[in-house]
């Protein structure tokens, strides 16, 4: 294994190591800053070859850049950005943002010294934050594997729990492992947060991850380790004796961690709403009663299957079950009787009522015998058709539905990936692909002065562009093609970039590349040893050419969209340029917006023309530039300077 990394190595020709944060089973990770991005803090991971190897081989490579780029599919703001991977000299690495903020261990082991522990209060909140994030990975078939106390951080900026460490990587990084050795690879997840199906046979399910976060909540409750509080010779947990939950919420998290995977919550959404319904359960455990299973409130039946209670009945007593019942509960009733509960039949104000309540019921039962008189013979229900009486429908007023908002869409952030071509001078290799409309893939060789390159591209929606050591393309004819052949004017690492076209959602490729040595031969020329018979002609001095240099050709060497973050109207980007090399930024604008651009802090002479959607232009070579444009689309504005200089660019939009 190579040894861990100096601060102030770079790498990609991006990524500067600042130091490291921490070296695992896996590998080691790094703090860097991202100079293609304005100096942004990122994490970098190292990952170690198999025991025994110090390089990954390329088929070993090749299979991990094709199963992390499932990581590149997770867009959740509580799940650092997977930003990139790359190898070099058969060592992978993974870029992704870096997250701000102590782990959950951090927390507790501060809540240990100070004799406490996390309240119910605070697991709840943490189970809510963090249940959305699970369900966004398992909706995309990843299982996290490693939930812990230490892989999950709580951000500094806005206090969310932040999921880190995908044992996804750590699985693709066993798996290459197995394919290289013959040894017993390392189980992905950590002893006792780990179900036993995932440690003994590597399978995992959603239920697992929710077995794990489980035993997270239960650790940052109790403040005990898992191998503390489980019975490993009976698989079962005893936890509740330190500390004092309610029962909803004990219940919730015994179901989690079942030993058997089957009797265990299956989806985060079940497990959600159990979560929901024990919110109504806050008391305290106490001491093991039979508590009867409380029912979930029912809405009210419709009208005709409501229960008929008979008039006049004297009101009956309602009784509870359970501890927290009240002896009685009565409806309220009139009290007639003193406080020495004599007979009803003392009382003149109870005999007048009663008197009062006889006659009523007499004088409605005799207009009902002769209202029944009245009526004539009974009518025989099968001869004749009932009628039914229809009441005449009622107005009703539909208010006008609210016109829907259709989200606009979120454009996927940019992916590159990297890859090596180990071919040299008289070889040649093919290799196949699929490339997204976010993707861009760059395909590095190592070249020498004067060998020709030769790169043939088949597939529709795929452009290439092959950039020199420099970073410049060789000539005007090497951006944006399908092929390229030409001789190599410098030594070191040529690079290939396939990108594709745009308004191309996916396309399949086909490169095929060649390296031919170089043709001049090692042998001095014959023709040019003087003969020592003939005598040395002198030879005229060369005289100086007085052609003027030709003007370099300017050529785009990077293409980047700005895009303003949520909540601002500017943004400011660094970059450099030269004579021939030209940074194109593209922003995307609705007909009537005012862009506002300006060029600042620039170390030469340095000035940008701006381009409409059609590429005619509506401004050339200023340093301030303000307007309303005319039509929506793509606008380019094009930096360029006369010597090499650094600038700093003012984007505005109203």
């Amino acid at each position: 294994m190579y040894p861990p990394l100096p601060p102030g190595t770079v790498l990609q020709s991006r990524y500067r190591i600042l130091k490291s944060l921490g070296q695992g089973g896996f590998g080691r990770t790094y703090l860097a800053e991202d100079q293609g991005r304005y100096q942004e803090h990122c994490a970098v991971k190292e990952f170690s070859p198999p025991h025994g190897e110090d390089v990954f081989s390329s088929k070993a490579t090749e299979l991990f850049q094709r199963e992390a780029a499932i990581l590149y599919q997770i867009q959740h703001p509580q799940i650092p950005k997977f930003r990139a991977t790359f190898e070099i000299e058969r060592r992978l690495f993974l870029v992704q943002d870096y997250v701000e903020g102590p782990s959950y261990r951090d927390l507790l082991n501060q809540r240990r010294s100070q004799n406490t522990t996390f309240s119910e209060a605070e697991v709840r909140q943490f189970l809510r934050q963090i249940l959305p994030v699970l369900a966004h990975i398992h909706a995309k078939g990843i299982i996290h594997r490693d939930i812990s106390p230490d892989n999950i951080l709580l951000r500094n900026r806005d206090r969310l729990p932040v999921l880190i460490d995908f044992g996804v990587v750590k699985e693709v990084v066993t798996r290459v492992q197995m394919a290289e050795t013959t040894y017993h690879a390392t189980t992905v997840g950590k002893p006792g947060y780990a179900p036993s199906e995932q440690m003994q046979s590597g399978r995992a399910y959603p239920s697992s991850d929710l077995y794990s976060l489980a035993v997270t909540a239960i650790v940052l409750l109790t403040g005990r380790e898992p191998q503390d509080i489980f019975d490993d010779v009976n698989l079962t947990w005893s936890w509740q004796q330190y500390t004092s939950i309610s029962p909803g919420l004990a219940q919730v998290l015994s179901k989690a961690t079942n030993y058997r995977p089957g009797d265990r919550y299956q989806s985060v959404s079940e497990m959600a709403q159990a979560l929901g319904a024990a919110g109504n359960l806050a008391s305290p455990v106490m001491p093991p009663i039979a508590y009867p299973q409380q029912p979930s409130p029912q809405p009210a039946p419709p009208s005709s299957q409501m229960r008929t209670v008979a008039v006049g009945r004297p009101p009956q007593s309602t009784t509870m079950v359970g501890p927290e019942a009240p002896r009685t509960s009565r409806l309220p009733t009139p009290s007639v009787l003193d406080d020495n509960d004599s007979s009803v039949w003392e009382n003149p104000f109870a005999i007048g009522a009663l008197a009062l309540i006889l006659a009523l019921v007499a004088g409605l039962g005799g207009w009902g015998i002769v209202n029944a008189l009245n009526r004539g013979p009974a009518r025989d229900p099968a001869a004749e058709t009932p009628t039914i009486e229809i009441e005449p429908e009622r107005p009703v007023i539909t208010p006008s539905p609210e016109p829907e908002t259709t989200p606009e869409p979120v454009e996927p952030e940019p992916v590159e990936y990297n890859q090596t071509l180990g071919i040299r001078a008289g070889e040649s290799t093919t290799v196949e692909g699929t490339l997204q409309d976010n993707e861009t893939v760059n395909y590095v060789l190592e070249g020498r002065e004067g060998e020709t390159l030769t790169a043939q591209l088949e597939g529709e929606g795929v452009l290439m562009t092959v950039l020199a050591p420099n970073g410049n393309p060789p000539d005007a004819r090497s951006r944006r093609v399908l092929g390229w052949t030409g001789p190599l004017e410098f030594t070191g690492q040529y690079t290939l970039q396939l990108s594709p076209v745009e308004g191309v959602e996916q396309s399949n490729y086909s490169l095929e590349v060649a390296l031919a040595p170089d043709e001049a031969s090692d042998e001095p020329d014959e023709s040019a040893i003087p003969d020592e018979d003939e005598p040395e002609t002198p030879t005229e001095p060369e005289q100086p050419d007085e052609t003027p240099d030709e003007p370099i050709e300017p050529s785009i060497v990077s293409e980047q969209r700005v895009r303003f973050p949520e909540g601002q109207d500017s943004i400011l980007v660094a970059n450099s340029a030269g004579p021939g090399r030209v940074r194109r930024y593209v922003v995307n604008l609705q007909a009537g917006q005012v862009l506002s651009v300006e060029i600042s802090n620039s170390t030469g002479p340095t000035t940008f023309s701006v381009l409409l959607p059609t590429d005619d232009p509506l401004a050339s070579s200023v340093q301030l530039w303000e307007e309303a444009v005319p039509v929506g689309g793509d606008y380019a504005i094009d930096v360029i300077a006369s010597e090499d200089s650094e600038f700093t660019l003012r984007f505005g939009v109203q």
